[in-house]
């Protein structure tokens, strides 16, 4: 296993007491917690890396380049403590386990895997208990107590790698379209099918497609987590991963295009299909339109991970730091089922009791 001793690394202090400096989601400031002193994002970042500014993400800067290793793992010392710590190779930003010291690795984000902006997270932790309560409210079928306080208390917030895909699309489709006719013809019901071929030509644009760019995420989780504002894209500060745990991406943008492209055809077809008017149903038939201009940025998302566990089985749920939107899978306790269904059996039951003893 390839190991590294990170000595590139950030932890933001306050200058008037010494105390962690952690991004405040409801001021969009760096804050101090001991003392309630407050410095804006770019300040603090600046300072800390110095005047000069970073070039973001270059994707055929980054392809030009000879090597794209991401080690295994990495050591940093805690220079609060004085701890010993490793990390996962694609980590960003953390805390010391020890002292709770925030710290920032600048290897993963500066040069050419500096990332091109962030969206800052919105939600702070304690607003995640109200946010689940919404989401699983009304589901009767829920466990008791499958969310618990302890499990919510123990989420931190990640920024997640994204690329963010801007593509076009030219050339043409041919479309099966469908016209159905029911009449009745003395004693028969007819339906009539005619077929329609059809073409439709066009070129678009699509700006901002997310795909995100860590093989630890899950495909599906990320995806069913969107949509997000892009518009509240800002340019990145290192000063907005302080206090939060950050992910350098470990999946390259050559290999999520595929993702991207299938995503934006998808909604071509639809776009081309919907100019079919009239008809009672369309089809691709085929598909002859290309990729064209694709272009990448490289930026951190703001996502909150929880795990729950119930009977041996793991649950996982994102919420949209930004939007507040949750999504996951909720579990079904089957003996709430169970009384469920013979309720709902016993309620059938009685209700044709007394038709039989109204009509017969």
């Amino acid at each position: 296993m390839d190991e590294k001793e990170l000595t590139n690394v950030n932890e933001y202090k306050c200058p008037n007491c010494g105390a962690p400096l952690e991004f405040d989601p409801e001021s969009g400031q760096m804050r101090c917690a001991a003392c309630g002193s407050a410095f804006s994002v770019s300040e603090v970042s600046m300072s800390a890396r110095g005047v000069h500014e970073q070039q973001g993400f270059d994707w055929s800067g980054y392809k030009n380049e000879t090597s794209h290793e991401t080690m295994n793992t990495a050591v940093y010392t805690c220079q609060s403590c004085g701890a010993t710590i490793e990390a996962d190779g694609t980590t960003a930003a953390t805390k010391c386990p020890y002292c709770d010291n925030v710290i920032v690795m600048n290897e993963r984000v500066q040069g050419g895997v500096r990332p091109n902006a962030v969206i800052p997270f919105k939600y702070k932790p304690k607003d995640l208990p109200g946010l689940v309560k919404k989401f699983y409210q009304g589901k009767k079928l829920l466990p008791n107590n499958f969310f618990k306080d302890t499990y919510l208390s123990e989420v931190q917030g990640l920024y997640v790698p994204f690329w963010l895909f801007d593509c076009g699309v030219e050339g043409g489709v041919n479309l099966e379209g469908e016209r159905v006719f029911s009449y009745r013809e003395g004693d028969y019901d007819v339906t009539e099918v005619h077929h329609y071929m059809l073409e439709r030509d066009g070129s678009m644009h699509f700006s901002h497609i997310p795909v995100d760019a860590s093989s630890k995420m899950s495909n599906d989780l990320m995806d069913s987590v969107e949509p997000f504002d892009f518009s509240e894209l800002v340019d990145f500060e290192e000063g907005y991963l302080s206090g939060f745990l950050a992910d350098r991406f470990d999946s390259e943008p050559d290999a999520e295009l595929p993702r991207a492209s299938a995503r934006l055809m998808k909604s071509a077809e639809e776009t081309l299909k919907e100019t079919c008017m009239g008809y009672t149903s369309v089809h691709i038939r085929n598909n002859g339109m290309q990729i064209t201009d694709s272009s990448v940025k490289y930026v951190l998302l703001p996502v909150y991970l929880l795990n729950c566990n119930y009977k041996g089985e793991k649950y996982q749920y994102a919420v949209n730091g930004q939007t507040g939107k949750v999504v996951g899978k909720l579990p079904v306790d089957k003996g709430k089922s169970a009384r469920w269904f013979w309720g709902a059996c016993a309620v059938g039951t009685a209700v044709c009791y007394v038709l039989l003893n109204l009509f017969f």
